[in-house]
């Protein structure tokens, strides 16, 4: 299930955060939104998946309109800060979330051993969530976003924070995932995560100043790493405001 994005802005407090960005990604795929922290990462992650709404543009999730509650089975989130009960073990967080989309029993125990498993969290099962490492967090919220197999995943800043090690183990996952068909979209201000993505966004101040697969963006620049294209803007910026 594809993501189309129409001319979508959006302000709080009279600040524009989002202006006037367009851009479609297809099916299968891994989108990349990059950028500087405050770039408004988040904020289009957010419109995204319906939880708010745009003021001008729209935002199309296959041929459905966002926001759509109906939309919500198709859709998996994993926000930045991990969303856990803390006082529960791995496989209580997951039985309560399983819940939450009316899976059967059997269904829902057939589940979880699937997720733990591709999470690798396995053997810590019964550990209160409480007592696990952050990166164990990460992986399990991972976990919670994917249970109800959404066609779109969307993971804001889901490698903040983890050491690189741990990194390669949940790119591996998020590509793991992919492979069953689903879109996924993430949002990261580590810029060489890009070469994981199969297209990139890029955000500046609120605005999209690339947008296509990783391959023909790193062909733009001289030094074959994304980060000069945001120099590139920052200047172009610079010499815009100084004239």
């Amino acid at each position: 299930m594809g993501v189309q994005v129409s001319n979508v802005s959006k302000s709080f407090n009279q600040k524009e955060i989002i202006k006037d960005i367009s851009f479609t990604i297809p099916t299968g795929e891994i989108c990349g939104l990059l950028g500087p922290s405050g770039s408004g990462k988040t904020t289009m992650i957010r419109l995204m998946i319906g939880a708010i709404a745009a003021d001008q543009g729209t935002i199309q999730i296959g041929d459905v309109e966002m926001p759509n509650m109906n939309m919500l089975k198709k859709v998996g989130f994993m926000p930045q800060n991990d969303a856990l009960y803390e006082d529960l073990s791995a496989e209580a967080n997951l039985r309560f979330f399983g819940g939450l989309y009316h899976f059967d029993r059997h269904q829902l125990e057939k589940r979880i051993d699937e997720v733990l498993s591709l999470v690798d969290l396995t053997e810590h099962r019964k550990k209160l969530v409480r007592n696990f490492s952050g990166g164990m967090k990460k992986r399990l919220s991972l976990a919670a976003a994917i249970f109800h197999h959404p066609e779109v995943l969307f993971l804001d800043e889901p490698t903040v924070g983890i050491d690189p090690v741990l990194r390669r183990t949940v790119w591996d996952q998020f590509q793991a995932i992919k492979e069953t068909g689903t879109t996924i979209v993430v949002s990261t201000h580590v810029m060489d995560e890009v070469t994981e993505c199969d297209k990139a966004a890029l955000i500046y101040e609120g605005s999209l100043i690339q947008y296509d697969s990783v391959n023909k963006l790193l062909e733009k620049t001289d030094n074959g790493r994304v980060e000069e294209l945001f120099f590139i803007a920052s200047r172009e910026r610079e010499g815009g405001a100084g004239q």
